[in-house]
């Protein structure tokens, strides 16, 4: 288990006592798309915890899937359910036997309460653990209900605030949530240093796949999506090196995509034909090769083709066939994205070229690696990630928008024709 958040008040504050449960008002779906603001009541934080004041949620691929169809994946909600995971906040109350917090804290929460006393647990794979129960998710019952509410009372241990800097916003506060999958599926990949990534997928979790693929090292990063808004949005911003845009059918024969190189121009590729959905990503993993490879730039191991490492971030049974295509003898594949349940894979093309395919599965202790990487950002450090606040594209002012947010959520453009890449509900 996560050893507990320290910051740098080292008084124990005395805890707050309110006279009676206070009332709040949280987000609760009911059904798909079935979105209502209801009030609640709230009590004093128990021994061990903290209440937080929630100021920022993000909105995850999950939380969208369970707003449109009451569930993701395997998992059904079977009660109303609060959702959100990605978020920070505020310290208003401390609970009994809790030290290292005050009230007026800001912290990113860590939603994933583990047992903290099982095998698993003690090994520090604590995201592995049988009893964790997730906030927003339907696998523990009763659910854990999420963060969409004015206040949480939440474990102080998964609190964080340890050197959280004043110019970290609240938003890019509660992408440590994200932020920490990518760096969870760094240290599973432990790519060399110079070696070359492939991240599948362009969405929040991909971009920040990417821009930790470069901090560790790798010297060519290429992303990939079927939306050219997400892949320019990377390359602009410096996530990737290079960049494709998959085409939206690729078990059709005869379809054609577009490269783009790290200038951010879009040129037609050749075009392709597909006999079969292997053959199609047989065809795409090649294309990739070739623009992660500009023409006059030096190469070397130039007879093995294909990268280092990829990292699969959509969860599609397509992309995984593209992932094992596209990554060299000896290299290996990360399954990041969480999508489709049982697949139809070409395994003989890992087997025979030894390539490890390594699963993923949220994180395990990554949050003060994420606070420091965000507390380089804006002070001049060579190598800094991206801003983590450019990220966020689409901002809602209070619960009451919740169902505006979860819809444009749901989409890559907004009605302007901008793209819409990570939608946040503010308090």
């Amino acid at each position: 288990m996560a050893p507990a958040a320290t910051g740098e008040h080292a008084p124990i504050q005395t805890p707050y006592y309110s006279s009676k449960p206070s009332s709040i008002f949280a987000s609760v779906l009911h059904g798909p798309r079935d979105l209502r603001l209801e009030s609640k009541t709230i009590e004093d934080p128990r021994v061990g915890e903290l209440q937080i004041a929630v100021k920022t949620t993000g909105i995850c691929g999950s939380d969208v899937s369970y707003y449109t169809k009451f569930a993701n994946g395997d998992l059904c909600a079977c009660h109303p359910l609060s959702l959100g995971h990605e978020s920070a906040g505020e310290v208003v109350a401390v609970g009994p036997q809790v030290s290292g917090f005050r009230i007026g804290d800001r912290v990113a929460l860590e939603v994933g309460v583990a047992c903290g006393q099982c095998a698993i647990c003690r090994k520090g794979r604590y995201n592995l653990c049988k009893k964790l129960r997730f906030r927003s998710s339907a696998k523990s019952y009763p659910h854990y209900q999420g963060t969409l509410q004015e206040k949480i009372n939440h474990p102080a241990v998964w609190c964080h605030n340890g050197r959280l800097p004043d110019h970290v916003s609240y938003d890019a506060a509660a992408l440590l949530e994200p932020l920490s999958v990518a760096i969870h599926a760094m240290n599973r990949a432990q790519p060399a240093p110079g070696s070359t990534a492939l991240v599948i997928g362009a969405g929040t979790v991909g971009l920040l796949t990417a821009a930790m693929a470069r901090q560790s090292g790798c010297t060519s990063v290429t992303i990939t999506d079927i939306d050219a808004g997400r892949v320019n949005y990377a390359l602009s911003r410096g996530f990737a090196t290079q960049g494709y845009v998959i085409p939206r059918d690729i078990h059709s024969a005869g379809v054609s995509g577009t490269s783009t190189p790290h200038t951010g121009a879009m040129t037609p590729s050749s075009v392709f034909s597909a006999a079969s959905q292997f053959d199609g990503a047989k065809a795409i993993a090649s294309r990739i090769f070739a623009v992660s490879q500009p023409e006059g730039e030096f190469t070397l191991d130039e007879d093995e083709d294909g990268h280092d490492v990829t990292f699969e971030c959509t969860g599609k049974e397509v992309c995984m066939h593209t992932s094992l295509y596209a990554t060299k003898p000896g290299g290996k594949v990360v399954m990041v994205g969480m999508g489709t349940p049982i697949q139809t894979l070409p395994l003989s093309v890992a087997h025979l070229r030894e390539i490890d395919i390594l699963g993923i599965f949220r994180y395990a202790n990554t949050y003060a690696t994420g606070i420091r990487l965000l507390g380089a950002q804006n002070k001049g450090v060579v190598g800094a990630l991206p801003s983590l606040d450019d990220m966020v594209t689409h901002r809602f002012k209070g619960l009451d928008k919740a169902k505006g947010a979860f819809e444009l959520a749901s989409r890559t453009s907004d009605d302007d024709g901008n793209l819409v890449l990570k939608v946040v509900i503010e308090a």
